[in-house]
């Protein structure tokens, strides 16, 4: 069925088609015929998989960036998710970047985003996660970043801000400072900055007295030595796990003469790059602390290939782009 619709969603702007079909979604999970009628058509049996002290039902998870307000949990649950992250939040609302901000690279299976974590802000993703029902079985994961206008080097209080919001509400945390959208923000994957930073966050669960786990997310543009200093340093602040990757900056061999458009890179062409940051990571880790790697995960094989090298979990998003909601349903049976 996705086959027939997508020439038309592909004649629309991205944004557009994303916005339209994220509110079908959303509609979808507030009504119960329509709820169960996509579980009927995408649902399959549990495959459970335990990490970070969670009890996944399987392994497929949505990446952050598809629900960044957290408005269509329940419909997206549905389509037969283990997990779904939403976000990037902030604590204030903001716009960000100018539009257009997100370029289909059809010819390489592939988008570009520039989006700048525009939302609506923290109060009001909490709100739509306080008041809509969540399915008992799906993991909800919130995924936290800086405001734009936030300087550099108070960061940590963007962050702490979140965790107090966010901790009671999800099932776990993940630290976003590898979007290549927001100017600086990389920056937080070095050495200093990111110890500054991951002690503050230790310290703020302390406090609460939080037991939600605390995921940090990584890009696949690190030097070794970047990725050592950062590896390093999650696991002495004792975080729990590492999401890799984000978008790339890099440009391998692309087609489309939308490969200039500037941003992050997601998709197939991410593949290679993606999958050679997870082996890194997880021959340094050596089983301490698990890893999500999403990037490039396209097909069944893509994410049967993550898990045998060791990854946990295994998260999708422009793959939905290209393969329709069907594809968390066929990765699993084929898997």
């Amino acid at each position: 069925m996705y086959r027939s619709i997508r020439p038309l969603l592909f004649q629309m702007d991205p944004e557009d088609a994303h916005r339209m079909t994220l509110q079908l979604l959303r509609l979808a999970g507030r009504f119960t015929p329509a709820r169960w009628l996509l579980k009927s058509m995408y649902s399959v049996p549990d495959h459970p998989v335990e990490a970070f002290g969670l009890t996944f039902r399987n392994p497929i998870g949505l990446a952050a960036g598809y629900d960044k307000d957290g408005e269509a949990v329940a419909g997206l649950a549905a389509l037969g998710f283990g997990h779904i992250e939403v976000g990037t939040t902030t604590p204030q609302p903001q716009a960000g970047n100018s539009r257009p901000r997100i370029f289909r690279l059809v010819e390489d299976q592939a988008v570009i985003n520039r989006m700048g974590f525009p939302g609506k802000g923290a109060a009001f993703a909490a709100q739509m996660l306080k008041n809509r029902e969540r399915p008992a079985a799906i993991i909800l994961g919130v995924n936290l970043g800086k405001n734009k206008d936030t300087p550099l080097e108070r960061s940590a209080d963007d962050y702490v801000s979140l965790m107090r919001t966010f901790s009671p509400l999800a099932d776990y945390l993940a630290i976003n400072i590898s979007s290549p959208n927001t100017v600086g923000l990389r920056r937080l994957q070095g050495r200093q900055m990111l110890e500054d930073l991951l002690k503050a966050i230790s310290i703020e669960r302390g406090n609460l007295k939080s037991q939600t786990p605390i995921l940090v997310k990584l890009a696949p543009d690190l030097t070794d030595d970047e990725l050592w200093d950062a590896l390093d340093v999650i696991m002495e602040t004792g975080m729990d796990g590492i999401i890799a990757t984000n978008t790339t900056l890099a440009r391998p061999d692309l087609l489309s003469g939308k490969a200039g458009e500037s941003g992050g890179l997601s998709g197939a062409p991410l593949r290679t790059l993606s999958m050679q940051m997870l082996e890194k990571i997880v021959g340094r880790v050596k089983g301490r602390i698990p890893v999500v790697s999403v990037g490039g995960v396209m097909t069944s094989a893509d994410a049967r290939q993550r898990l045998e090298a060791g990854a946990a979990l295994v998260q999708i998003y422009t793959g939905l782009v290209y393969q329709g909601p069907g594809l968390v349903k066929k990765m699993l049976k084929e898997m």
